[in-house]
């Protein structure tokens, strides 16, 4: 049935442009943001997965500032070590000079002062921000200095925050509250040294800070009078020093490594996270750039379509015309 009141072609064709160009809207705003689900009407399932995923990200990306900041810390007290066992192991030549006969003890001791308060000025300058690994002026020792390490979320969806926990106290050259929690400040028994120790202690300890609790041992220091046998302790105290510093040294390095691994990890998580999220939400260009070109072509022939159908009722008119 023909009918002036009713155009039930252009209705049907208006419905199928509108419905095309509904569709060509949602494929330019995809081209032009890049994202095939950009808000949470798009797929409000994918959505909040990105959502809690890209928050998860930026969490982990302060880690990584953090464990930078760690590793700097680490670097600083590793390479304060390195310097503190180049000194001990000129102090330890110094000593060995002393046992040759003849020989001036007494300005070999002025040099000996003078590498002491080397290994004070390494100890008190090994500082960043604000912490350092290699001095202590605390009471009740050192201990434990943490390094934000990860952030982790449970299959359950709990989050939390570890670290990495490094016991300062085993590198710490300088003590000025408890001498007897520095390498360099502490007794050691060169008793305990001798392949065959007798019961007498022999206590002696290389640099007098000044502690608020002493050492009870002698400070290594060279006089006219030192005999040769404590030439030889000290000597033998120094080489044991020197053994805890490389010991010291040696766990730093592991830690540096630990460090490095756990940001280079942090770092490689962070970019799956992002393919991740780029698979779930990302628009795919190749795909979108073809259905825009054939929505384009639909909606001209929509057009058309409802052009011909708009003009069907003036053809009605010929039918009254004489």
């Amino acid at each position: 049935m023909t009918s002036i009141m009713t155009n039930a072609a252009a209705m049907a064709a208006l419905q199928t442009l509108r419905s095309i160009n509904n569709d060509l809207e949602m494929v330019q705003a995809r081209i032009s943001s890049g994202y095939r689900v950009e808000t949470a009407g798009d797929n409000a399932a994918y959505w909040s997965i990105a959502t809690t995923m890209r928050s998860d990200n930026k969490a982990l990306s302060t880690v990584s500032d953090a464990l930078g900041l760690g590793a700097s810390k680490v670097d600083l007290a590793y390479t304060g070590m390195n310097s503190a066992i180049e000194v001990v192991t000129e102090a330890k030549a110094k000593l060995v000079a002393a046992r040759e006969p003849g020989v001036d003890k007494t300005k070999i001791d002025k040099e000996l002062v003078q590498l002491k308060s080397q290994l004070i000025s390494v100890a008190e300058s090994a500082s960043f921000s604000g912490e350092n690994w290699l001095f202590n002026a605390a009471a009740g020792g050192a201990g434990t200095r943490s390094i934000v390490g990860s952030f982790n979320r449970s299959t359950a969806g709990n989050v939390s925050v570890a670290t990495l926990d490094i016991d300062v106290s085993q590198t710490i050259l300088i003590d000025t509250d408890d001498a007897l929690g520095g390498i360099l400040t502490k007794d050691i028994d060169a008793d305990l040294l001798l392949e065959t120790p007798t019961t007498t202690p022999d206590n002696w300890f290389l640099v007098d800070a000044g502690s608020t609790t002493a050492a009870t041992g002698q400070e290594i220091t060279l006089t006219a009078a030192t005999t040769d046998a404590e030439v030889d302790a000290m000597i033998r105290v120094v080489d044991s020093i020197l053994t805890q510093l490389t010991d010291a040294a040696s766990n730093l390095g592991a830690i540096n490594k630990r460090v490095a691994m756990q940001e280079s990890f942090v770092t490689n998580l962070m970019d799956s996270i992002d393919k991740g999220v780029g698979r779930l939400v990302d628009a795919d260009m190749n795909e979108e750039s073809t259905r825009l070109q054939a929505l384009q072509t639909q909606q001209q022939l929509g057009i058309q379509s409802l052009s011909i159908a708009n003009s069907n009722p003036q053809n009605i008119l010929t039918l009254f015309q004489r």
